[in-house]
């Protein structure tokens, strides 16, 4: 698993990569603008979904080598937040308890494929990662 991580890590960005803010900005955005457009569309799924995936892998890939754990993480939260803000403004849902309820959990049974999956990926490379940075 090692080797794979170092192959996509030296094919990755020639600079340092991102710092956990840069990474934070990057998974946000791309969920967030997918969401957007998706929702505007239609409800959210696959597309939305595939950017949450995408967003895991691109963490791993332009971020710099102590990212792991922030880009393990931060999607789901990002999402959330994403979620919330899409459905008081472009959703007109706006904070009615049962209705953010509902909706929440509808959109969340949408992409919860993609979260798990992608989550599973970022989690075993982030302990890759800490396996490999112990042995040095």
């Amino acid at each position: 698993m090692s080797t794979t991580l170092d192959s996509v890590r030296s094919k990755a960005v020639k600079g340092p990569g991102l710092k956990v803010p840069g990474v934070v900005i990057l998974q946000f955005l791309l969920i967030f603008i997918f969401e957007a457009l998706e929702y505007t569309f239609t409800k959210v799924g696959f597309f939305t979904g595939l950017a949450i995936f995408v967003s895991f892998l691109g963490g791993l890939y332009l971020g710099r080598p102590g990212t792991s754990y922030t880009n393990a993480v931060n999607p789901p939260i990002s999402f959330l937040i994403s979620t919330l803000f899409i459905m008081a403004t472009i959703g007109g849902t706006g904070f009615s308890i049962s209705k953010i309820g509902l909706e929440l959990i509808s959109t969340l049974s949408a992409v919860a494929p993609w979260l798990i999956a992608g989550a599973v990926i970022a989690w075993a490379a982030h302990f890759a990662l800490l396996r490999k940075y112990s042995r040095k």
